[in-house]
């Protein structure tokens, strides 16, 4: 094993680590009775906010990469991505079972009338087939131009968790919001950077002719 992927493997480590970090704690407070006196919500609460802190994550890596030059960042992005949706499942499954004991008559009263509730299920349906296909043999088989068409529906799943979040509150939406410019600002860099490769391989193909162009669309 070269240094390179010792370091690598180590760092991937660290970062499993501080990724369960906030379940610990959440544990740790539970067990010590350090939660509120309605810890279900404190519950439900710490694995959707740390759902969606994970979802930024993973949307701010590629641009990272991109501005820092470093490409080691996107090793780190399937895994940070798998943990969005641990805790989504989390954060799901404390709403079914522990609040709704669950009453799935009433769970799909909510989804059908409650706003924030139907737009954080629908969040969590199209993390399902993300998470699914995340394992290397998925790329080969879908293809990587088809794998990656699909997991662009993780831009759909950061606006869901975002209005899901709005919705939810009732008086101070300044942190929904912040969280809801962030992703914004990541949406529109993924335009930008769409745009700008577009405009390059245009150019390229006017310039170079041919076999330039036949090597971008094969790309």
């Amino acid at each position: 094993m070269t240094r390179a992927q010792w370091e690598i493997r180590v760092a991937k480590v660290v970062v499993f680590l501080l990724a369960l970090l906030p379940l610990g704690l959440l544990l740790y407070g539970a067990a010590m009775g350090e939660l509120s006196a309605n810890p279900i919500k404190d519950v439900t609460e710490e694995t959707g906010i740390w759902t969606l802190r994970f979802i930024v994550i993973t949307l701010s890596i590629t641009p990272l990469r991109k501005i820092s030059g470093w490409s080691r960042f996107a090793r780190f992005r399937r895994m940070v991505g798998l943990f969005a949706f641990f805790y989504g499942f989390l954060h799901l499954t404390t709403y079914v079972y522990l609040d709704q004991f669950l009453a799935f008559d009433e769970i799909l009263k909510d989804v059908a009338k409650r706003p924030f509730i139907t737009v954080g299920f629908a969040a969590f349906v199209l993390m399902i087939p993300l998470a699914i296909t995340s394992p290397n043999r998925f790329v080969r088989w879908m293809g990587g131009k088809r794998w990656q068409l699909l997991h662009r529906l993780v831009y759909g799943v950061a606006l869901c968790g975002v209005f899901h979040y709005l919705w939810l509150v009732k008086a101070d939406t300044s942190r929904p919001l912040r969280y809801g410019a962030v992703v914004a600002a990541l949406l529109l860099f993924r335009v930008w950077d769409y745009l700008k490769c577009r405009g390059i391989g245009s150019r390229l193909k006017a310039n170079k002719g041919p076999d330039i162009a036949q090597q971008l669309d094969g790309a």
